[in-house]
């Protein structure tokens, strides 16, 4: 049995509806997610009230409180530090970032370790209040 078609008009899509909730659904997004700035390693830095800005130009040596210890952004152990700071001759300065619950005995261990391969200026970093 065959039946008779019946023409029918096609139904329009209005897609305009459909953008409107894409972009609601972005924004809402963007402004829920969290975004790291300033990519790198957390420290809580102690506070001190004589603190003075450096230059930009230093080693960057960073101990965190889980006591790891980082050269510029890579993890490194002692025996790496103390290569690469005989390597480096004491020309540029040593900036070390210590967290306030990194232990003072390591603190000191990294400071000797930068004296004694010559390095001048060797620096604490900390917070101004």
């Amino acid at each position: 049995m065959r039946l008779p078609r019946r023409w029918t008009e096609p139904v329009p899509v209005d897609i305009a509806p459909l953008i409107d909730v894409v972009f609601q659904q972005l924004i809402y997004f963007m402004l829920t997610s969290s975004f790291v700035l300033a990519p790198g390693i957390k420290v809580q830095l102690p506070k001190a009230e004589t603190s003075q800005r450096l230059a930009a130009s230093n080693i960057v040596i960073t101990l965190t409180k889980d006591h790891v210890i980082y050269w510029e952004e890579q993890v490194v152990t002692m025996q790496d530090v103390r290569k690469r700071l005989e390597k480096g001759g004491g020309q540029k300065p040593v900036l070390i970032r210590a967290d306030r619950h990194a232990y003072v005995d390591r603190l000191i261990e990294l400071w000797d370790m930068c004296r004694a391969a010559g390095y001048e200026e060797v620096h604490i970093g900390t917070l101004s209040e």
